[in-house]
This record gives structure tokens, sequence and C-alpha cells, in this order.
């Protein structure tokens, strides 16, 4: 009949989020259990784990200030545990934090299989053991400290994991610095609840269908969630050139990162548009690399890009921190003060570049005082 819209036409025009969001709600809507690892490996009954607090014999530390679980170290023997126990309800009012916690064993399972497969996974945390119906995923704890500066050994390593990940089809959004962990020699990615499958050889991540967002990729995500974040701390501090340094840093090892994921994917076959889209993210990168003018220009672009998408995010989620507050600061500073200077380097988009300095200021400092409603930390 002309005019109707089959079923396999309405799905195909739903974005990824939808659909992924969709048959994660009828998966706990329907009470099933979701288990990974061998339950023999635990020291004590899931049961138990799942019921565990901070007060408990062996509990040596407590990490309650998660969005999603709380992380215990438990202590057996000689034996140290991270236990990390869902939060009921997440603390990240949207869909994507009710089903954050399915969502995160799911990807364990797949990436389980991808080992049993033969592939290494350098700096991916390897679960004992995660059940659905108690709230639970157990793994060997991790020696160190969170993620905060960045230097070249921890920035390889997180973008080396993060490449491996999206080559075989995982896109993880939140690179955030309560997400990773730096032992000393390693830095470690430990919390997938906001990763998500795609085909890297045919879409660029996961919003939209897929290839309606090319804005968003792996090293976008890096410097979002975490390095300019960092970076900013270095303007604050030490001022704009040493900043713009480190800056000069991360789009150097990005590069090296992004050429080797192009190789790749190439050779497994790779569409021209995916192959064309990453020639053109090396070329710009590349291009400001070796111009000090252009650095600072895409410096300013995507640190405006990057502060406007955190604050973002952390809204869409509720859940504000102090550091959502001094990059809404950074933007208001930057509308006021290099307006001019935005909108000549491109970093404005959609209704923001039909804005003066002074709408545009007014805007965020509109974002900043709902931020400031939404604290967790506060």
């Amino acid at each position: 009949m002309p005019g109707t819209v089959t079923t396999a036409q309405s799905a195909a025009m739903e974005s990824l989020d939808i659909q992924r969001q969709r048959a994660a709600l009828d998966f706990l809507a329907r009470g099933e259990e979701l288990t990974i690892g061998d339950p023999a490996t635990l020291p004590w009954p899931a049961e138990a784990l799942a019921a565990l607090r901070a007060d408990a014999p062996g509990v040596e530390a407590t990490h309650a200030n998660g969005l999603t679980g709380v992380v215990h170290k438990l202590r057996v023997g000689a034996q140290a545990y991270a236990v990390k126990c869902a939060r009921r309800p997440c603390l990240v009012q949207n869909t994507d934090g009710q089903t954050s916690f399915l969502n995160e064993l799911l990807r364990h399972r797949e990436l389980e299989a991808l080992r049993a497969a033969g592939v290494e996974l350098p700096g991916i945390v390897r679960p004992l053991y995660g059940s659905l119906r108690h709230g639970l995923i157990v793994s060997p704890w991790i020696e160190g400290r969170t993620l905060q500066a960045v230097d070249e050994r921890t920035l390889r390593q997180v973008l080396t994991a993060g490449r491996l990940l999206c080559e075989h089809g995982f896109f993880e959004w939140d690179f955030s610095a309560g997400n990773m962990v730096d032992d000393g020699r390693q830095v470690w990615l430990f919390d997938f609840g906001y990763m998500y499958r795609y085909d890297p050889l045919t879409q660029f991540n996961t919003a939209g269908d897929g290839r309606s967002a090319p804005e968003f990729h792996l090293a976008e995500r890096i410097e979002t969630r975490h390095a300019f974040g960092w970076l900013l701390g270095i303007e604050r501090s030490r001022g704009p050139a040493a900043a713009l340094s480190h800056f000069s840093l991360v789009k150097r090892l990005a590069l090296e990162a992004y050429r080797q994921m192009r190789r790749n994917l190439a050779a497994r076959g790779a569409s021209t548009q995916v192959l064309s889209w990453l020639d053109g993210i090396c070329a710009g990168w590349s291009s400001a690399l070796a111009d000090a003018s252009q650095l600072q220009a895409l410096y300013l672009r995507e640190a405006w890009r990057s502060h406007t998408a955190d604050l973002d995010d952390d809204l869409r989620g509720r859940t504000c921190t102090r550091r959502t507050l001094d990059r809404a600061d950074w933007l208001i500073d930057q509308a006021v003060h290099q307006h001019a200077r935005l909108s000549a380097s491109g970093a404005l988009h959609g209704a923001d570049a039909s804005l003066g300095a002074r709408e545009l200021a007014d805007k965020v400092r509109a974002q900043r005082q709902t931020a400031e409603g939404y604290l967790v930390d506060a």
C-alpha cells in the first residue's frame, strides 16, 4: 500500500539510542537474570557481597561517589577485590542511567567473548563475576588512583584501549576521570555503563543512525569528558601557553592513534565514508600541529566544543559537579571576551552562531544556574 511504513522501515528510522534503550527496558521488565564470569571465583557468596556495607569486616575502603554504583575494597586473605554494588535507583536520572548496570554487564560479556577469540585488550578490566539480579560486579582490586593529570604514557594507553574498543565495535562515551585508574604502569578502564555497540566499518558512533553525528569520536570523548577539564586546570594555574603546549601533546598522540585506526579499518574493508571522515580529522590535526596560529584556533574551537558538550551531558543527567561549574565559567568568560575569535574559529554552531556576546553569555549563565541545582558533590 503506497505510503505505508513497514515495521522494518520504522525501526530503521529510529535512532540507535531509542532501539538500544527499548531493548534494555524490555529486558529489565522481563526480570531475567544476566550473569558473567564464574561465581566459584568469589571470596563470598554473591548474596553476601551484594549486601556489603562500608563497616563490614574486611572492607578497607568504600568509594561512594559513583553515580551508578558504590565500590568497596574488600580484602579476604591476601587477595583484594573491587566489589561494585549497583545504586538503586541510579543517580543519573535518565533512561541510559537507569539501564547502565545492565549495559555494563552486556559489554563485559561481549568483551569476554573477544578475549576467548584471542583478542588482547590491554587496560580493560576483566571482572571475576557479575549479576544483574544482585546488582553486583566483582573484579580484582587495582592498586592505584583515578586518572587526573595526563602525560604521554597515560594518554597513549587510554587512546590505545579506546582505539581497540572502537575497532571491535565498542563506543565508549564516558572517559571521565572516575572511570579510569592508573596503577603507575597501566591505565585501566573499568566502568562501561555508557559503552554501546556500533559497526566501525560503516558508522562513526552510536548517535543518531551512526552516521548523523560525525562530531562525536574517540578523541573527542576523551577530551570532552576528561582532557579539557585537566587543561582548564592548567589554564587557570599556569596560563594559556602551558595549556596549549599540553594540548599539542594530546593532538599528537591522538593523530598517531587515528592513523593506526584508519589503517586497521581500511584493511578490514571500511566504507569510503568512514575512511574519508578519519582522513579529514587527521588532516585538520596535522595542519594545526604544524602552525601555531592554527593550533591556537583549534584549541579555542575544541575547548568550546568540549566544555559545552560536557555541560550539556551533566545537565541532561542532572548530575553536575564543581568541575561542571568551572567549565560554565570558562564558557561565559570566552563568550564575553573572545566572541569574535569564537565566531572566526568556527566554534559556534546552530542557534549559538546567531547570538551576540551578551546573549551567548546569558545563555550559559542560565545553564550554570540550573547546574547549581543539580550538584552531586556540594
